[in-house]
């Protein structure tokens, strides 16, 4: 009976103690609308995500996690994070339909995820 005690302990402690799975939010803090006013910074992004220039230190960590946030729908993704996305996304799918499109192609080549979310981008 001891052991099973201090085997449910354990194990509820590290569970408690194991941090739940969600990307880093050191960068939440950056204004994106800040960078959607400039092209220039947005293209810097853009071009980023499609490996055709170097990335800052935020943008390398959106590539990273960019592939699984598509695939999980952004499970992953604090509030703010998903706040973002939606907000970026509505920005270039409306303004910048050849950053999107690009973007689109690298990252959604079958159109998977764009077509579980066509309602939302007709909207816009």
């Amino acid at each position: 009976m001891k052991i099973f005690v201090v085997l449910f302990l354990t194990t509820v402690g590290l569970a408690l103690a194991r941090p739940s799975e969600k990307y880093t939010v050191k960068y939440d803090s950056i204004d994106l609308q800040e960078i959607l006013r400039s092209d220039r910074l947005t293209e810097n992004y853009v071009q980023c995500l499609l490996d055709k220039k170097p990335c800052t230190p935020d943008g390398e960590e959106l590539k990273k996690d960019l592939p699984d946030a598509l695939k999980t729908k952004c499970s992953k993704c604090s509030d703010k994070q998903k706040e973002g996305a939606r907000v970026v996304i509505q920005h270039l799918y409306k303004n910048k339909r050849p950053w999107w499109d690009q973007l689109e192609a690298k990252y959604d080549p079958d159109h998977i995820y764009v077509k579980e979310h066509e309602n939302e981008l007709k909207k816009l």
